[in-house]
């Protein structure tokens, strides 16, 4: 992958005109959102994290994140530059149920996203699987990588999701910078597939 121009400033990039695109990261509750946003943001990331209580205990189910101590409540925020003429902002998305009605706002202009989801828990992201399709935003399937997770073929999780065998599904830790730009790349590249598929298609 070339790194080249990774970075550059915000400032040197729009004084050059670089273009800027809205990319969602979304998926379950825990699945790794605020940590991908955290390791890949060139700057100093917008968080709205809130300490998880006895009282929040009903309805944030923590069956598979037992240590799990805080959970966003509005959105996550950051930015990266790909190379010196594309800048990807990057709003993550609440994933508790109760904050869903959050996230038709959030949807507003995004070209792209992300699905991150964890292979010990693939329920936890249908949501958001349903919300990208809903919406018709194009997306990557990325499989957090957890010290218990298993390794699974990308075609059984293509089936287990039930999502479109050119949907890419690419397996990462959200806790590297390295890994978590990967991701973003892979996305870039099924953007630009996806908009010269539906040019054909016309």
């Amino acid at each position: 992958m070339d790194s080249k121009g990774f970075d550059q400033s915000g400032q040197q990039l729009a004084a050059a005109g670089a273009r800027s695109v809205k990319v969602m990261i979304a998926g379950g509750f825990g699945t790794g959102k605020t940590t991908m946003v955290r390791s890949v943001s060139d700057i100093r990331p917008l968080t709205t994290e809130e300490t998880l209580t006895q009282a929040s205990a009903d309805v944030d189910h923590l069956i598979g994140v037992a240590d799990k101590t805080q959970t966003t409540v509005s959105l996550d925020f950051g930015r990266i530059s790909l190379n010196d003429t594309l800048m990807l902002y990057l709003f993550g998305t609440p994933g508790q149920e109760r904050f869903w009605f959050l996230w038709n706002g959030l949807f507003k202009g995004a070209l792209g996203a992300i699905v991150l989801v964890d292979t010990r828990r693939l329920d936890s992201s249908f949501r958001a699987i349903e919300e990208m399709e809903r919406q018709k935003v194009p997306f990557v399937i990325a499989l957090n990588v957890f010290p218990d997770s298993q390794a699974y073929p990308a075609d059984e999780i293509r089936d287990a999701l039930d999502i479109p065998a050119d949907t890419p599904v690419v397996t990462f830790d959200a806790r590297s910078r390295s890994d978590s730009r990967g991701v973003l790349v892979t996305l870039v590249r099924h953007l630009k597939e996806h908009a010269a598929a539906a040019l054909e298609s016309r």
